[in-house]
C-alpha cells in the first residue's frame, strides 16, 4: 500500500499573520490567540478590517469555507484536494479536476490566527462550498456539520453530515463515523451554517434549479425532524454570481456572492447581503470592498465570531494558481 503523497513541507509551515499579531487580545490566556478589539459599529457597507493575511492550508487549492470553535480556539477550513495526491487504498493519482468531480475534500484545522495544526480527508462529500458548522460544548470537541454525498454529475453535496475531526483520518461518504442526513430529497448544492447559541441550523439547497434558504431547530434537525421553521427563496439568485459564503446570526442570514478579478470583472463584483429569514426580505446589501489589492480576490466563505463581537468574517483567495493562500477580514454586525 502506498502512503499518501503530501504537499511540500514549506507549505505546511510557512505562515504570515500580517496584522493579526497587532490586533488586541480578546480571548483570555494567550496573546497568540488574538481577536480584534471591537471598532465602532460599522454599517454592512464599510470594508472589513484585515485579520489574517496569507494564511496557508494543507493543500495548494483555494479555501472554500471556514468556521470557528471559539471555546477551543480552533478554526476549521475546507478545500477541494489538489491534484497529484494518492491516498492509501487508491489505485492511482487523481488530478484536481477529478477530485473536484468526485467531491474529495481536505478538512484543515488551524489556530484562530491561522496556523495549521492538523488535517484529514473527506472523500465523496462535495465541493465544501460557502460554509460549515461547528458543534462545540464542554464535552464535544471537533464535531462538524458540512456538505455531504457528492452528486456524481456535479461534485456538489446532496445532503449534510455530522463528523468528528481526527488528525490524518480518511473518511468516505459511507464511513461508519459519518452521520448523514438528506433533509431535502432530490436537492443538491447543500450548504450548512450553525448558530449554536440560538439553537438554529441554516440549510442552503438547490432543487429544480431554485436555490432556497431553510431554517431549522438544531436539536430537532439532528434527531431527523426536517420540518423547517422557515423556507425562503435565496435572494439575488438571478444575478448570475457564484454563491460563495453563508453565515447565520439570530434571525438573519448573511450571504456572499461574487467571483475573482478577471478581464470581465476588473474592479470586483463581490456582493454581501443580510436576509431576514422570517420573510426572506433583504434588509441590507452592499458591494463588498474588503481586500481590494488581493489577487485574484475570489470571495470564499463567511463565518461568525461571537467573542468581543459579534463579527462577520469574510474569506478571500490570494496568490497564483497552484499556490493559493487566503486572507480573512472582519466587520461588526448587530
Amino acid at each position: 500500500m502506498n502512503p499518501p503523497q503530501t504537499v511540500p513541507p514549506a507549505r505546511r509551515t510557512v505562515l504570515t499573520l500580517g496584522a493579526a499579531a497587532a490586533l488586541s487580545a480578546v480571548l483570555p490566556d494567550s496573546s497568540a490567540q488574538a481577536l480584534p478589539a471591537r471598532p465602532p459599529d460599522d454599517p454592512l457597507s464599510v470594508p472589513g478590517q484585515l485579520w489574517i493575511s496569507h494564511g496557508l492550508l494543507h493543500h495548494s487549492t483555494v479555501l472554500q469555507a471556514f468556521a470557528f470553535d471559539e471555546r477551543r480556539r480552533h478554526m476549521y477550513a475546507l478545500q477541494v484536494m489538489q491534484g497529484g495526491v494518492r491516498l492509501p487504498g487508491e489505485r492511482r493519482v487523481y488530478s484536481h479536476a477529478e477530485r473536484q468531480a468526485r467531491g474529495d475534500l481536505c478538512l484543515n484545522r488551524l489556530s484562530m490566527t491561522g496556523a495549521l495544526t492538523g488535517y484529514m480527508y473527506l472523500k465523496g462529500f462535495g465541493h465544501g462550498n460557502a460554509a460549515l458548522g461547528v458543534e462545540s460544548t464542554a464535552r464535544t470537541a471537533g464535531v462538524l456539520w458540512l456538505e455531504w454525498d457528492a452528486n456524481p454529475r456535479s461534485g456538489y453535496g446532496r445532503g449534510i453530515a455530522r463528523i468528528r475531526f481526527a488528525q490524518g483520518q480518511i473518511l468516505t461518504s459511507h464511513s461508519r463515523a459519518v452521520a448523514g442526513y438528506h433533509p431535502v430529497p432530490g436537492s443538491t448544492a447543500n450548504t450548512i451554517a450553525l448558530d449554536a447559541a440560538a439553537g438554529r441550523l441554516l440549510l442552503r439547497y438547490n432543487r429544480d434549479g431554485a436555490p432556497r434558504l431553510a431554517l431549522y431547530d438544531f436539536k430537532r434537525f439532528a434527531a431527523g425532524d426536517f420540518r423547517p421553521l422557515s423556507d425562503v427563496k435565496q435572494p439575488a439568485s438571478d444575478q448570475d454570481l457564484p454563491f460563495q459564503g453563508l453565515a447565520l446570526h439570530g434571525q438573519y442570514a448573511y450571504q456572499l456572492l461574487g467571483s475573482g478579478y478577471s478581464s470581465d470583472n476588473p474592479t470586483g463584483n463581490s456582493r454581501l447581503y443580510r436576509v431576514d429569514l422570517r420573510s426572506g426580505a433583504v434588509t441590507g446589501q452592499t458591494v463588498e470592498r474588503s481586500g481590494p489589492t488581493l489577487t485574484p480576490r475570489e470571495p470564499e466563505g463567511l463565518a461568525i465570531v461571537h467573542t468581543g463581537g459579534p463579527w462577520l468574517c469574510l474569506g478571500y483567495t490570494q496568490g497564483p494558481a497552484g499556490n493559493r493562500a487566503f486572507s480573512l477580514y472582519y466587520k461588526a454586525i448587530n
